[in-house]
């Protein structure tokens, strides 16, 4: 039976802040949650992650940065010798670049897109601000790649794979239940009583497999309570991206050998699984 992951990420993780990660596994017909755990620093992140022998798991954070932005920079356009460049850099020096290439560009157009970005309404990758997306993927691909992570539609296919890492968006999932209404706020003035109900709505839905994904969440009644709580939605967060881990899974089983990613999908830019 294939270990399952979502993954919360934060690009510096801390106590207040930490990477919050969703183990589960399908058994009847359902997802299971099995457990949240919580790493405070990269190096926990990668620790957690080497821990288990072999896993599916879907992560918070983008893979890849889009062509046009890569092209315009005269970067390398090969995904692993990107990443290799881009890894080099410091965060300012991404700053610097990202800041000099949008102030070129035209006042609404700011930003390059990846392809993924429209169906999946994400932030563009290069964002270095709210969300700071582009250091998420400066701090997360690399440990990925340093555990063995093989990463479908980035990398050669791969025939024995342990370790399988996708990336996810868990606002995709969210939406789809919620449409516009928020449920998460790091502010403590904004946690407020609306977004506690639509915490449990969207748990309700998971839990009912009222989502394209046709997968039904098995919570116990304290992780319930425990993802209802989280004010932040880190939990609840990490947990949509363990649905989106298993929905990948069974494509696979079902024969697709990127995991439900699209077959012609950009092999620079990435694709957030499920969009």
């Amino acid at each position: 039976m294939t270990q399952l992951l979502g993954c919360d990420f934060s690009s510096s993780p801390a106590k207040r802040k930490p990477i919050v990660l969703a183990w589960g596994k399908v058994q009847g017909g359902r997802v299971q949650l099995q457990r949240l755990e919580r790493a405070e620093t990269l190096d926990a992140f990668s620790a957690s992650l080497s821990h288990q022998p072999a896993w599916t798991g879907a992560f918070d954070l983008p893979f890849g940065l889009p062509r046009e932005l890569v092209e315009t920079l005269g970067w390398p356009t090969d995904w692993r010798s990107c990443i290799a460049h881009y890894i080099r850099l410091s965060r300012a020096e991404i700053r610097e670049q990202f800041a000099a290439f949008c102030d070129a560009r035209p006042i609404g157009g700011k930003f390059a897109h990846r392809a993924t970005d429209r169906p999946a309404k994400s932030s563009p990758s290069m964002k270095w601000v709210n969300p700071p997306v582009a250091f998420m993927l400066h701090a997360g691909v690399p440990r990925l790649l340093g555990i063995g992570a093989y990463l479908p539609g980035l990398q050669p296919p791969q025939d024995a794979t342990a370790r399988v890492a996708l990336e996810a968006y868990p606002g995709l999932l969210a939406r789809e239940v919620l449409g516009q209404r928020s449920y998460k706020s790091d502010d403590k003035a904004k946690q407020t009583p609306e977004r506690l109900i639509a915490r449990k709505d969207l748990l309700m839905a998971l839990e009912l497999g009222q989502t394209r994904l046709g997968l039904r969440l098995k919570l116990s009644h304290a992780q319930h309570d425990a993802l209802v709580a989280d004010a932040s939605g880190d939990s609840l967060d990490a947990t949509l991206c363990l649905m989106q881990a298993a929905w990948a899974q069974q494509q696979h089983a079902a024969g697709a050998p990127l995991y439900g990613l699209p077959p012609d999908m950009d092999s620079l830019e990435g694709w957030i699984v499920s969009a």
